[in-house]
């Protein structure tokens, strides 16, 4: 981590080591806005985790973007269609669904809605899914909250830590991006994230 530090020092930005004890990388951003000094007239708080190197500037304008509305969101996400049946049925790609307005109402690792009517090799052609990108903002003082929140039994169920929220009651708004960006999540991911 030592490495990171210094690297992104020495190019001009600005860089804290956080405790390496940390449940969740929410906490870990709390802590290094912290650390950074929190300063009072800042509109939102971007995290890009580890695992998702490829993030293009385009999806963080879009989701800062979604700040300067009124009211603005609690916290925000991104979202993108989901294109092939091995991207839907993917545990490693989290789903999600969301009422008219693009809140989400539910993130899950399992393909929702399940369609009843329609073998799951059709579910592509009768509705239109999204995955989520691992990309979060958030207003200063929700973040603080959300770091107060014990793990929840959705989330818990599920690995996903944005259940815990929608559980307590934050709204989650998404935006629809149609840049691909791929997180590394098993080894597979790695090999092709070298290929390029």
């Amino acid at each position: 981590m030592r490495r990171l530090l210094d690297h992104v020092r020495g190019f001009g930005g600005e860089a804290v080591l956080t405790r390496p004890d940390h449940p969740s990388g929410t906490d870990r951003v709390w802590e290094a806005f912290e650390l950074l000094g929190a300063p009072a007239d800042c509109q939102c708080i971007v995290n890009i985790q580890g695992d998702e190197p490829f993030i293009d500037p385009h999806q963080i304008n879009a989701l800062v973007d979604l700040f300067s509305q009124s009211p603005a969101p609690a916290i925000a996400t991104l979202i993108k269609p989901v294109l092939t049946n091995e991207e839907l049925f993917s545990p490693h790609l989290p789903k999600v669904i969301t009422d008219h307005a693009g809140r989400a109402l539910y993130f899950s690792r399992h393909p929702l809605p399940y369609q009843r009517q329609q073998p799951p090799d059709q579910w592509l052609a009768h509705h239109r899914y999204y995955r989520h990108l691992g990309l979060y903002a958030y207003q200063p003082a929700v973040l603080g909250q959300l770091t107060q929140l014990p793990p929840s039994p959705l989330e818990r169920a599920e690995s996903l830590e944005q259940l815990r929220w929608l559980e307590a009651g934050f709204s989650v708004q998404t935006a629809v991006t149609a840049l691909d960006a791929f997180g590394i999540d098993t080894p597979e991911d790695v090999a092709r994230a070298r290929l390029g």
